[in-house]
């Protein structure tokens, strides 16, 4: 039975039906009171709620605590300013902030040519084209402005407005920033164009852009209640420098109020995925916001170090994983680490099949995901049937995009994520004969991802998988599907038998392909590192690749070997005859990723443990 909708002043439930029901029109929307008195108490505490009010207006008497910096966030296919991972984080982060009602106001970069659209050749060389869009066909353009400087030229930000609904009808703002505006130059206009694009300085651009620039958006939206600034990665680090600007100085209490306001949650593993910047070029481009030698002290003396500076300047700091927090405290020794472990949201990322599934026996799931745990009761009958409807309907879709007809009833691995080299997407290919003896008749195989434009070893990756898919032919019939985006990805995670991950220790932060995949009751088989250290029961929720540690002194192409071996002794011993000799061993399986992993590893918990751990305090 569908609620009745809250009385915005008492909160006291509303009867649509009733009669003499009073009411308001706010911005074109009408809104319900319980009682003559609550209604006439709103209008007086909202005396411009007009219909022509501003919706940033409304917002910012909302009271906005919390400001999320990130330079992607991944909220629609139609909005394609995200390139992988740490977007979609963004974009579930948001979403269950939304569901939660925490007061969080999003803040990124416009990105007008978005990453790239993916085309994959003959021969399997990707191909990348402009994945252009126009922000005027889904965001809302605000009024106000904010004012940057970039080499001693006034850059106008002008600032997009997207909406992330709850699941009660609370609304987080997710604010683009755009510096295409008539006035600025021509270089200046194209700073937010490309994500992840061209040279050091256009990158350092783009990041006082997202921090410096995003700091006086909001001040020039009125969100003047913003008491924390969550800093999603290193990209958005100038945000802090900024608010020490404007202290005036940098004394004791100044550095001491700015860490109160910060919090920066790192998902770097490798030293050098942490931007540094020559100073001469940030003097040159952003002049000296601080003291020279403060943002020496602060970022590094040989050059600035982004996250080197979000440290210094956050009261709270987290990895993404338990062992990421061990990885980062070792990258930067005697810095106070904590962790939270990332998660997925839930509705976003489990299938219609499996919604259908969890509304019947998980009740609440939707709005406590622990819920999920309640999975083990359903019937293994009405599982499989969700299940295989996935599947039905990702083998589809390769049929539509490449022509091929898997079959239904075969061991179908899916392995998609960002095409890099540490990800070792072609280590099942290791030994190619025994994989096509061990897979002959028996396995199918789905690949997905991009390589970063300036990532040859990333494109060689894309190259080789193409090239294995056509020494295999039938024998073990393998996919490479392009244009990897949300849809592609929600197909994959819930239509696949198992999930496959395969990166190089320990340089997986947390990864989340996998847990979207728990939400489908597809089980993984992956090196224990990042999020599947926590997640993995051996033979309950999927199943390991190698230890979890190896030796320092072990040759790359050892460790290569011996995880080969492992996976494939995994494949031939435990997940083959699990599949094909076992079906209630299999759903067990499968009923346990959900009631497990699916529970723990979403993004519900994600947010409450940030509000607990660092919004509050």
């Amino acid at each position: 039975m569908k609620s009745h909708p809250k009385d915005p002043i008492c909160g006291m439930p509303v009867d649509p039906t009733a009669l003499g029901i009073c009411s308001a029109r706010v911005d074109g929307r009408e809104l319900l009171f319980c009682s003559d008195y609550c209604r006439r108490e709103f209008l007086r505490q909202h005396p411009s709620e007009t219909t022509t009010a501003a919706p940033e207006v409304r917002e910012a008497r909302a009271a906005r605590k919390i400001a999320y910096f990130s330079m992607e966030i991944a909220l629609e296919d139609r909005v394609p300013t995200f390139s992988g991972g740490l977007g979609v984080l963004a974009g579930d982060t948001l979403r269950s902030c939304a569901d939660l009602r925490v007061p969080v106001v999003g803040v990124t970069l416009l990105s007008r040519k978005g990453y790239f659209g993916q085309a994959i050749d003959p021969d399997g060389a990707q191909r990348e084209k402009p994945a252009s869009w126009k922000p005027e066909d889904v965001l809302a353009p605000l009024p106000a402005t904010a004012r940057i400087d970039l080499e001693g030229r006034a850059v106008e930000v002008r600032v997009w407005r997207h909406e992330i609904l709850g699941a009660d009808g609370y609304v987080v703002p997710v604010l683009f920033l755009d510096t295409d505006v008539p006035g600025n130059t021509e270089q200046d206009r194209h700073v937010t164009d490309h994500l992840y694009g061209g040279d050091d300085a256009y990158r350092l651009s783009q990041e006082i852009v997202l921090g410096i620039g995003g700091i006086r958006a909001l001040k020039a939206l009125g969100y003047s209640s913003i008491q924390k600034i969550h800093m999603n990665e290193r990209h958005s680090s100038l945000a802090a420098l900024e608010l020490l600007r404007e202290r005036g100085s940098a004394g004791e209490a100044d550095f001491r109020a700015v860490r109160e306001r910060c919090i920066f949650t790192t998902h770097t593993p490798v030293p050098a995925g942490h931007d540094r910047f020559d100073h001469g070029m940030v003097r040159r481009l952003l002049g000296e916001p601080v003291p020279g030698d403060v943002l020496a002290m602060l970022s590094g003396k040989d050059r600035l170090n982004m996250s080197l500076l979000a440290l210094n300047l956050s009261r709270y700091v987290n990895g993404v994983a338990r062992k990421h927090r061990e990885v980062s405290e070792q990258l930067f020794p005697g810095q106070d680490i904590r962790h939270i472990t990332n998660g997925v949201h839930s509705l976003t990322w489990t299938c219609a099949g499996f919604r259908d599934l969890f509304d019947r026996h998980c009740p609440g799931w939707r709005e406590d995901p622990f819920m999920l745990r309640k999975v083990l009761v359903a019937p293994e009958e009405e599982l499989w049937r969700a299940h295989q409807g996935a599947k039905a309907a990702l083998l589809d879709l390769i049929a539509a995009r490449t022509g091929r007809r898997f079959r239904p009833d075969l061991l179908t691995i899916g392995f998609a994520r960002r095409a890099t080299a540490y990800k070792r997407a072609t280590l099942l290919f290791r030994d190619v004969e025994r994989l096509r003896q061990l897979g002959r008749g028996v396995l199918q195989l789905v690949f997905a991802g991009k390589a970063h434009p300036a990532d040859g070893d990333g494109k060689a990756v894309i190259r080789q998988i193409h090239d294995y898919a056509r020494l295999l032919g039938e024998d073990v019939p393998t996919v490479f599907l392009p244009g990897y985006d949300l849809e592609l990805a929600k197909a994959l995670v819930s239509g696949v038998d198992v999930w496959l991950n395969t990166p190089l220790r320990p340089l997986e932060a947390s990864g989340t392909s996998g847990m979207k995949a728990a939400h489908n009751g597809v089980p993984s088989l992956s090196v224990l590192d990042g999020w599947w250290v926590e997640g993995c029961v051996e033979g309950v929720t999927g199943w390991p690749i190698g230890p979890e540690t190896v030796p320092a002194a072990r040759e790359p192409g050892a460790v290569d070997a011996d995880d080969a071996a492992d996976l494939y002794r995994r494949l031939e011993h435990e997940v083959m005859p699990a599949f094909y000799q076992s079906q209630p061993r299999w759903l067990a399986i499968m009923k346990h990723c959900i009631a497990l992993n699916a529970s723990f590893f979403n993004s519900h918990r994600m947010v409450q443990q940030y509000v607990t751990n660092a919004y509050l305090p």
